[in-house]
């Protein structure tokens, strides 16, 4: 047979130059593109854009819309997820962290304040390791849009959603049970205890905040008070305390009887063999990034001291809201994954409660 004579190209076409760029752009091709990256998968507006551009190679962030879309995101090594969908997930969905480069994942632990142990551990006693990296915590914020008289009487407490000016011109969240946290809250039960539950007094009051309500939706709440169309509204404090160095209308109150803590973090699903980037971690409660992430409401739930110089540089008040005195820090209390018994009983509650 006889041989080809024609002899072998040495460069590519410009077209199959440019169809290659494109694929690479997409993460298409292999090599050192996108389709070799490590996913960090996030729900969108869940992820500061300031942190997750430092991800390093060859880690990349991923967002996605909400956090049904992350679950299903087989391919990430790292998830982000509220606290209130733990109970959407098993535990043994997730593995530890563990130790990468040259820093140990105990550095990790070793900073974080007493309030995180928790929910790094998904709510399981002691000596259960941690499955999750909690990276921002908050509470819950009454946050009053031009009602001065009633930030004079912050001293009533919760007890001010009763108000009668606010009713249908109060937004709650939509979460129930968050719900049923400000009604115990308001008759000075303990949140965290069983019995609090069975009190008689419970049904009636969480019946009386329901009727107050011009709707339940936290997520487009602080939208619905901006644009005038609520009066009052009880938020999330990271989607609020942006706004109050600019927003004169809005005053925000953290009562002293506390509020529910939420918080946000990170899991290593079981399938991956990625370890986690523990030096990317970490740069969250560095200079001049852990500014830029306060700025944007998102606390890290360090100990007092190490965020004391980032907090210096707001007005007091504020800073009070994005990390709580102490004492009033000891009386917010996390949301652990209900028990089946514990879900009924909390629907029940909430159905014979219904306006």
């Amino acid at each position: 047979m006889q041989a080809d004579s024609r002899p072998p190209s040495s460069s590519m076409s410009r077209r199959r130059l440019l169809q290659l760029s494109a694929l690479a752009g997409l993460g298409l091709v292999g090599g050192c593109g996108r389709g070799s990256a490590v996913q960090l998968v996030y729900g969108r507006g869940e992820l500061p854009a300031a942190w997750a551009k430092r991800l390093p190679d060859p880690w990349r962030a991923q967002p996605v819309d909400g956090p049904e879309a992350v679950l299903k995101a087989r391919s990430a090594a790292l998830m982000q997820l509220g606290d209130g969908w733990l109970e959407a997930t098993a535990l043994p969905q997730w593995q530890p962290f563990a130790a990468t480069e040259s820093v140990a994942a105990s550095e990790l632990w070793e900073g974080l304040a007493p309030e995180a142990q928790a929910p790094s551990r998904l709510f399981r006693p002691e000596p259960a390791p941690a499955l999750a990296y909690p990276w921002a915590f908050g509470t819950w914020l009454l946050v009053l849009r031009n009602r001065r008289e009633l930030v004079a009487r912050q001293g009533e407490g919760w007890s001010l959603l009763l108000d009668p000016s606010l009713r249908e011109q109060l937004l709650l969240p939509s979460s129930p049970r968050v719900v049923i946290d400000l009604a115990l809250r308001q008759l000075g039960l303990p949140p965290g205890d069983p019995a609090s539950l069975a009190d008689p007094r419970l049904g009636d009051q969480l019946g009386r905040l329901r009727r107050q309500a011009a709707a339940f939706d936290d997520r487009d709440g602080l939208n619905l008070l901006l644009s005038g169309r609520v009066e009052a509204a009880v938020l999330p404090s990271q989607r609020v305390l942006p706004l109050l160095r600019s927003d004169t209308r809005l005053s925000a109150l953290l009562p002293e009887s506390g509020s529910a803590l939420w918080w946000n973090l990170l899991l290593r699903p079981t399938q991956t063999r990625e370890l986690p980037p523990l030096r990317w971690l970490l740069q969250a409660r560095e200079a001049p990034l852990i500014s830029r992430l306060l700025a944007a409401g998102w606390v890290p739930p360090l100990r007092r001291e190490l965020l004391a110089s980032a907090l210096s540089s707001w007005p007091p008040a504020v800073a009070a809201l994005l990390y709580p005195p102490q004492p009033l820090l000891a009386r917010c209390t996390s949301l652990p994954p209900l028990a089946p018994e514990q879900r009924r009983q909390l629907q029940s509650l909430w159905d014979r409660s219904a306006p």
